[in-house]
């Protein structure tokens, strides 16, 4: 997948992701790295379970960037004692 489409997807997920952890953004930036970070962990972990990982830009990517970011985000937030606002 061009890496255009992973920054596409990394940030939208990531921006999901945050929002639905954090109910708010981590900024562009932010949300860029943890959606790119969490389309990894998503696609290695739907391909764990026997199902596609990212395949582009489509709703199912972006699902899937989705879940992986708030794996991300949970995990970071219980290694660095941060607590998940709600």
């Amino acid at each position: 997948m061009p890496i255009l489409a992973w920054i596409v997807v990394g940030i939208i997920g990531g921006f999901i992701g945050s929002k639905f952890v954090n109910n708010r953004g981590e900024g562009l930036v932010g949300d860029l790295f943890l959606g790119v970070i969490g389309a990894v962990v998503g696609g290695w972990a739907f391909n764990q379970f026997g199902h596609s990982g990212v395949t582009g830009i489509n709703l199912y990517s972006i699902l899937v960037s989705a879940i992986g970011s708030i794996v991300v985000l949970v995990v970071y937030h219980a290694l660095s004692g941060h607590r998940i606002r709600a």
